[in-house]
């Protein structure tokens, strides 16, 4: 893990702040974890400086083994699939990679919510997570993913079935990320129910959708602000209860729909609703790159890829395996991550004094900040990792303003000087 992390000892200290006037609030830098080195440095291997037919499935069913032939035909359709930008090839942009590999070592964070201008990597960072996505039990054919030790991320066949002592198969497969088009039908992101085969046949024939797909994985809705009305109130019936319940004609069949939830958008095109915004455990913010030396690295490596996907992927191999590595580390380490009582009251405090409303943005901190110190190989949170997460947890909390100027995760991190001091 250090090897990784790289051989700085030392850890960033939180260093008192004059915050008496207004226009110190603009003063506060961001942290890094090594004096001297950049944050992308640190945790990405210095990358930061430089028509498919639809299968019904019946409820009566219970989960089938996958045949041979099957399983090499998914490994065929993987090496032919449109190459994905590499996760450790994107130049800049460390606090959006920093909260998507926490949401991948602690799922329960809840997801991210990425704000920032057009054309800066947004979409292309997630969709280069999936390289990096550990792998995870499942029950092989069950298409609700579900995990055969938990009966919260089980499918109710699978359970009757474990209640009844049945041996169901079990494989090892990559978590899922499933994309939201912003022109789903509400059919196909809960799944729908046949009607015809329920009546002449009396079986409930279900034919999942994205939600069930999406289950024990990521699911991702790009210009998540330009989402209909009716496909929020899905999600958001979703991710509270994280059961998805189809009704219709008096038939009811629900299943496991808990995911981690991924959004992009350009806050110019409008404004997400507060009770969606507030299901996001972290808030992003992505910002044009201004150094043109950077700007010229990022132009060089997309006409790499563009110009040869597969060699340009073979470079990056090696840093690639090294974040894999990484994450698997962090993800095992994670449970035996402890944080004190005296920084959770401080944690609290913080959240009471910005008038965040409920307790998920205390719930949230404390998860970062231990999934953050995983990533470290530490055993215990240290301010330093409460300072890097807070703002991402709290800003987007905050009751807004319209005469406030400043940005909100410098109101938070003021506030963090001001109660940690």
């Amino acid at each position: 893990m250090a090897s990784v992390l790289g051989s700085c000892s030392t850890a960033a200290t939180v260093a008192p702040r004059h915050l008496s006037s207004r226009t110190s609030r603009t003063s506060i830098p961001s942290l890094s974890i090594c004096p001297g080195k950049s944050f992308g440095r640190k945790f990405y291997g210095g990358i930061g400086v430089h028509g498919k037919k639809r299968s019904q499935f019946q409820v009566t069913n219970v989960a089938t083994e996958i045949s041979p032939s099957e399983q090499a035909q998914r490994v065929a359709a993987k090496e032919n699939q449109r190459p994905v930008y590499p996760f450790a090839a994107i130049v800049g942009q460390d606090e959006m990679k920093l909260c998507l590999l926490l949401n991948v070592i602690d799922p329960k964070i809840g997801g991210v919510m990425i704000m920032g201008d057009r054309g800066t990597g947004k979409s292309t960072t997630v969709r280069s997570l999936v390289d990096l996505l550990p792998e995870i039990k499942v029950v092989s054919g069950d298409p609700y993913n579900s995990d055969p030790e938990d009966p919260e991320s089980m499918g109710v066949e699978v359970r009757e079935s474990i209640v009844k002592g049945e041996q169901l198969p079990v494989i090892k497969t990559k978590i899922n990320m499933v994309d939201l088009p912003l022109g789903a039908t509400e059919d196909r992101v809960c799944g729908t129910i046949d009607i015809e085969k329920a009546l002449t046949e009396g079986v409930k024939a279900f034919e999942p959708g994205l939600l069930a797909k999406a289950n024990r994985g990521i699911l991702y809705v790009d210009e998540v602000n330009l989402l209909d009305d009716h496909l929020v109130d899905v999600l958001l019936d979703s991710a509270a209860s994280g059961w998805n319940t189809v009704e219709r004609e008096g038939i009811s069949i629900s299943h496991p729909a808990r995911f981690i939830l991924i959004g992009s958008g350009n806050p110019e095109e409008g404004e997400l609703r507060p009770q969606l915004l507030d299901r996001f455990g972290m808030h992003a913010q992505v910002g044009t790159v201004r150094d043109a030396e950077l700007r010229v690295k990022i132009v060089e490596e997309r006409a790499r890829f563009d110009k040869n996907p597969k060699e340009f992927r073979v470079s990056y191999e090696a840093e690639q395996e090294k974040l894999q590595e990484q994450i698997g580390s962090a993800r095992s380490y994670l449970p035996s991550v402890q944080i004190d009582q005296d920084l959770k009251v401080k944690i609290s405090k913080v959240c009471a004094e910005l008038n965040v409303d409920g307790l998920r943005g205390d719930i949230v901190t404390n998860r970062a900040a231990k999934a953050l110190a995983a990533l470290k190989g530490s055993d215990k949170v240290s301010p330093e990792d409460i300072a890097t997460v807070i703002p991402n947890c709290l800003r987007h909390r905050l009751r807004k303003d319209p005469l406030e100027s400043i940005d909100s995760g410098l109101l938070v991190m003021e506030k963090f000087y001001e109660v940690f001091s």
